[in-house]
């Protein structure tokens, strides 16, 4: 088993490759993670890894896609507020939602216009934020 989400390498990897953006490489990281986590863990691990995939869908056009990893993946983090293993679940799930709302109620064919509020910033994208010394773990 992992050590302790704060103290783990992979997981450290992880959230530098969600906030960077890069989705796809974060999806496989965290399902390393994933398949070796815990019983009580893999549900937080799952939830990040398929917003990770929504976000990837969404960066791709693929409204369908999006809209069914953000919904799995932010139904599967609730358990998990306020924080657990260091990270900021309430923040993740606040901005996560948010985008998911958008998308449905843009459409297929406002797909396009959700990505330009994202790049031009009037839509938060959703972000691992790390809190320091959490005792939620």
């Amino acid at each position: 088993m992992f050590e302790p989400a704060g103290e783990n390498p992979l997981f450290i990897e992880a959230i530098a490759q969600f906030n960077h953006g890069d989705y796809y490489t974060c999806h496989d990281t965290l399902e390393a993670i994933w398949n070796d986590a815990w019983q009580s863990d893999r549900a937080f691990y799952q939830g990040i890894l398929q917003i990770a995939v929504g976000l990837y869908h969404l960066r791709n056009q693929n409204w369908h896609g999006a809209t069914i990893l953000l919904g799995e993946g932010t139904s599967r983090l609730p358990a998990y507020l306020p924080e657990y293993q260091s990270i900021d679940v309430e923040t993740l799930l606040t901005e996560s939602l948010q985008i998911l709302r958008t998308v449905q109620l843009s459409g297929k064919e406002g797909i396009v216009d959700v990505l330009k509020q994202l790049d031009q910033g009037n839509l938060p994208t959703p972000q691992l934020y790390k809190i320091p010394n959490s005792d939620n773990d």
